[in-house]
């Protein structure tokens, strides 16, 4: 059991248990910081923890829902209590899911904007005001909040509506987080992580869903873009741990836009100009139209 040290910086990451979280919980223990892991899945919680603590880090699990407003404040309560204000904040935890958008049930849209914007908006509504307060204190003090939204933050693909509407507004959240905080404070510093297709756990995320009495089984178009993500994520070639990675290559550079495949933002900009020149949106498979073709074909015939 490792024991907590003076002057050690904090990092509290959601999502800790697996993917870019554990990734990054490993990068923050081998950094030397203390770290507050933050799961809803309590079993892969406690084996992080044994993983970090081997590492040589003071670490302090707490299993959580980052929907849950009155959960992430005890989580800053507890954090506060044990280390003071962190010096890295990873809103992170994330699920996923799919389908036309007009078959998305109500409680679809409660799960997934639950976690994928109101877990990171309350990471920031706990956590900013005591990094702020640290920050006053100290003349030296630095702290980060990173934010994960997506690259469907940026652009916009069929059957993804309902992610596709939580990672856009993580990326207004935290453009505006940027914003603010420049007003207030040169020693806080907000950042957001889009990353493309990476082998992570989110296309399993529906195993963490709270069973539902008025469950459906799922849509023809539901089940069709669940093969589609899963598929998209095991050839994903960039890893989890590169991408966590690049979170902390960005802290240490000052970047605020953080990106696991650059080359995918071609997409971005044919977006923008779209916009820009009052033009439809353009099709996503125009580079591969065999693909379109058949997503179509598999729509229709349903």
């Amino acid at each position: 059991m490792t024991h907590d040290k003076p002057g050690r910086r904090t990092a509290v990451i959601t999502g800790a248990a697996s993917g870019f979280g554990l990734e990054a919980s490993r990068i923050a223990a081998r950094r030397g910081m203390n770290v507050v892991l933050a799961d809803v899945d309590a079993a892969a919680l406690q084996a992080a923890a044994r993983e970090i603590e081997a590492l040589g880090a003071a670490v302090l699990p707490f299993r959580l829902d980052v929907s849950k407003a009155a959960e992430v404040e005890a989580l800053g309560a507890a954090t506060l209590a044990r280390w003071g204000a962190p010096h890295l904040v990873f809103n992170n935890a994330g699920v996923g899911a799919g389908g036309l958008i007009w078959e998305h049930r109500a409680s679809d849209w409660d799960w997934v904007l639950g976690v994928n914007l109101m877990g990171v908006a309350h990471g920031v509504r706990v956590f900013t005001p005591a990094m702020l307060a640290a920050a006053a204190a100290d003349p030296a003090w630095q702290g980060h909040i990173v934010n994960t939204a997506s690259m469907a933050g940026l652009v916009n693909m069929p059957t993804m509506g309902v992610y596709n509407v939580s990672k856009h507004a993580v990326v207004a959240l935290s453009e505006t987080l940027y914003q603010d905080l420049a007003l207030v404070s040169d020693q806080v510093h907000a950042h957001v992580l889009c990353p493309f297709f990476v082998p992570t756990g989110i296309a399993r995320s529906e195993r963490h869903r709270a069973a539902e009495a008025d469950a459906a089984p799922p849509t023809a178009s539901q089940r069709i873009a669940q093969q589609q993500l899963e598929r998209a994520v095991s050839r994903g070639k960039v890893t989890a741990a590169e991408v966590a990675q690049f979170v902390f290559d960005a802290i240490d550079a000052g970047r605020f836009y953080i990106y696991s495949h650059p080359g995918a933002l071609g997409g971005v900009k044919s977006r923008l100009e779209d916009i820009l020149a009052l033009r439809d949106p353009s099709d996503p498979y125009a580079a591969q139209p065999e693909i379109g073709a058949q997503l179509r074909q598999a729509l229709r015939r349903r």
